[in-house]
């Protein structure tokens, strides 16, 4: 139980249905839908609708997404809602005209969204109701407005220059907290996408103004390419490991749910460090491991569908057994073994939310344009950002993850969803860019390892390996961090906190829901 003499939040309790989601507007729409008969899965939709208005720098139609739906008493599934590279998107293309790198706000950084088709998708296979009327809440955010809260207008005055150069005028200067903002462009287009479906993305007028929008650009996208892409979200088999008596999920490469997996594989071949949750010991290995896995991240993770990605060999006993052997209590590696140190571009923004409803249905479903505002390129008319997810690309022909024609890039968002005697137990997600494995993993180990309830372990300060330094926030006390630097840690302090995150733990045995929402937000959990 926390200190109820210091500031914080306690864990939200319901028997009947739980939402967890960054945002109270998008919580609301969600709870909603479920008093008015509609599954886990419909309130997820309606939910990550509203979050692509109110939280616009953070996720967006014009960005991709991720889930993983658990049907009451029954294995999760997953889908894959990231879109491809244009059709021309060749590595000949970029040699020939002499570049050698991604850049994150240009046109050849957009990849085609998925996230239109995947809610399509997933409601065709599992929602009990419509686009028509799920997108309602997000429609009415997006023509009447909604206000600013402290964090939206934090990173939104931080993107102004991006949305600047971009041509998203309507959107500079940055509004203030306690503005109301509309966005009726963006109303325009989800009233078309609630009457006649994903055709009126990926077809017609919205998507000759995105490939427009491109073109003008220098981007290689067609209205082809678009129309391809309302049937690209797709099902697939989600990969688990053994964790502390539970089972966890995650979504197979191309996203990044196998770092999950492998540093879970880590972490349960040592007893949980004596120090405590905050100890020096703890973070050490879990800096260390992640530095190992993050690094095999670079070297392996790619589209499957195109090459090889090695996920049994990586997550096998043997090889994790041999990586732990790395790792020492009292140092930090100096140099990492080959394939060599990761490659990490700058953070990036997501959301990330989950929902039980009261019949046990569990969805865990995160929503992204990558970076703020994704490229920063809006299309005028449509009112659509267009995410950034092509900048992960890598321009070496001879790697994995080397752009290709309608290839999926390397992809940071990863919904987690925990099972015990197969059934569900906790739909979970950890926002952040490329520390959402790294935070998952923190999550899992605070709540199995040290014991704390659900929003102790998603308040508890985080730390996070990136470029060979340690980036740190500032609850984690002094005294350890420089403990850590004592042991060759580089430790840097930063002002954006790690991510954000979301969990809802199903209690099977007293018939009761306990939710967490992540203060570095502003979103809540709620329960009826």
């Amino acid at each position: 139980m926390r200190d109820f003499h210091l500031p914080g939040r306690s864990p939200v309790f319901s028997t009947n249905a739980m939402v967890a989601t960054s945002m109270p507007q998008a919580t609301l729409a969600a709870i909603d839908v479920l008093r008015a008969g509609g599954n886990a899965l419909d309130a997820a939709v309606a939910a990550v609708a509203v979050l692509c208005v109110v939280e616009p720098q953070s996720t967006g139609i014009g960005g991709d997404c991720f889930c993983l739906y658990a049907p009451a008493g029954k294995t999760p599934v997953a889908l894959n809602g990231s879109g491809r590279a244009p059709a021309a998107a060749t590595i000949d293309f970029y040699e020939s005209q002499g570049i050698t790198e991604q850049k994150p706000d240009w046109a050849h950084s957009v990849t085609i969204p998925g996230a239109i088709s995947a809610w399509e998708t997933l409601l065709a296979a599992h929602g009990t109701k419509g686009l028509d009327e799920l997108l309602r809440p997000a429609i009415g955010y997006a023509e009447n407005g909604h206000v600013l809260s402290p964090r939206v207008a934090w990173d939104w005055a931080s993107s102004e220059a991006k949305l600047r150069a971009g041509g998203a005028e309507p959107f500079v200067p940055a509004p203030k907290v306690g503005d109301v903002f509309r966005h009726p462009q963006l109303a325009a287009t989800l009233k078309a996408i609630a009457a006649r479906g994903s055709r009126a993305f990926y077809e017609g007028e919205v998507a000759a103004d995105m490939v427009a929008t491109l073109r003008a650009r220098g981007g290689l996208h067609t209205e082809q390419d678009f129309a391809e892409g309302r049937t690209a979200a797709e099902f697939v088999t989600p990969i688990h490991t053994h964790f502390r008596g539970h089972d966890v999920w995650q979504c197979p490469p191309n996203g990044s749910g196998l770092l999950v997996l492998m540093l879970l594989g880590l972490l349960r071949g040592w007893d949980p460090a004596p120090d405590g949750p905050l100890g020096a010991t703890r973070l050490h290995r879990h800096i260390e491991a992640a530095r190992l896995v993050y690094r095999d991240r670079d070297a392996f993770l790619a589209d499957p569908s195109q090459v090889s990605v090695p996920v049994e060999r990586l997550t096998s006993d043997a090889y994790l057994d041999s990586m732990r052997a790395l790792i020492r209590d009292d140092v930090a590696m100096p140099i990492l073994p080959a394939p060599g140190e990761a490659m990490l571009p700058p953070h990036k923004d997501t959301v990330y939310l989950c929902v039980v409803d009261r019949d046990g249905n569990s969805c865990s479903f995160i929503n992204s344009l990558f970076e703020a505002f994704g490229s920063g390129i809006w299309a005028p008319k449509s009112g659509v950002f267009l995410q950034n997810r092509g900048y992960s690309f890598q321009l070496d022909r001879k790697h994995p993850n080397c752009i290709a024609p309608y290839k999926r890039p390397m992809h940071t968002i990863i919904p987690g969803m925990v099972t015990k005697n197969g059934r569900a137990v906790m739909p979970y997600g950890v926002m952040g860019g490329h520390f959402q494995p790294m935070g998952q993993s923190l999550l899992l180990s605070n709540m199995f390892d040290y014991g704390l309830d659900i929003q102790q372990a998603i308040d508890l300060a985080r730390i996070f390996p990136r470029l060979g330094r340690v980036q740190s926030e500032r609850g984690i006390p002094p005294e350890i961090r420089a403990q850590l630097a004592a042991m060759g840690h580089d430790i840097e302090m930063i002002d954006k906190p790690h991510g954000g995150g979301q969990a809802i733990w199903i209690d099977h045995e007293r018939g009761t829901l306990t939710g967490g929402s992540d203060p570095r937000k502003d979103g809540l959990a709620l329960g009826y």
